[in-house]
């Protein structure tokens, strides 16, 4: 008498398996393409244009002197300032635990370069990106800001956008140049950085 054949139960159920995390995988390696294509697509393009303020996002301060990434936003946007693009500056970013802020760091630094003071505004209490772009959102808010131009790393620059725009801000994006000190811009790390973070912050994980 013949038997029908009939599959092992734990054949069918590795089939299954191997399909969820083939998937999962294709899944995430669309997404990274997806987002590091936006990443190199604000990364290399300036929309400055005249607008209500400037804002800066905040880098490492080393006692009371921006680094040398920091310093390179601040240059970019003073010479934004200069070309006239916006009457405000805003510096960003909160303590980085040597007792000064990376905001107020920035506004004197700004206004040792000829800034005057009312033309700044520091924000001093911001831990990370998201909360800079709220904060950024409030400040907007509060002084009738309606077009803003956000200067940071080229990488930055996409994730800022996005998150900006979802605190309901009109936001232009001017990534600063390069400095000496860097390593290849294309580089893994930093896009890598970038990846992570957005797909944490879509995920509302921070």
């Amino acid at each position: 008498m013949n038997k029908k054949f009939s599959p092992e139960p734990g054949r069918g159920k590795l089939r299954f398996f191997l399909a969820v995390v083939f998937l999962l995988l294709a899944g995430t390696l669309g997404w990274s393409c997806w987002v590091y294509v936006q990443i190199e697509h604000y990364a290399k393009q300036d929309q400055a244009a005249p607008a209500d303020a400037i804002a800066v996002f905040g880098a490492a301060e080393y006692a009371g002197h921006p680094s040398p990434v920091y310093r390179a936003r601040l240059d970019h946007a003073e010479m934004l300032y200069e070309h006239g693009i916006a009457p405000l500056m805003i510096t960003l970013g909160g303590d980085g635990g040597d007792h000064y802020s990376e905001g107020g760091v920035g506004r004197q630094y700004l206004m040792g370069e000829g800034v005057p003071e009312q033309a700044i505004i520091a924000e001093t209490h911001s831990e990370d990106t998201v909360e800079s772009a709220r904060r950024v959102a409030a400040i907007a808010r509060a002084n009738g800001l309606r077009r803003i131009v956000v200067v940071s790393d080229g990488t930055h620059m996409f994730r800022i956008h996005e998150i900006c725009a979802a605190n309901g801000l009109n936001v232009l994006t001017s990534p600063r140049p390069r400095v000496p000190v860097e390593s290849n811009p294309s580089a893994l790390g930093p896009i890598l950085h970038e990846i992570l973070s957005y797909t944490a912050w879509r995920l509302h994980l921070e």
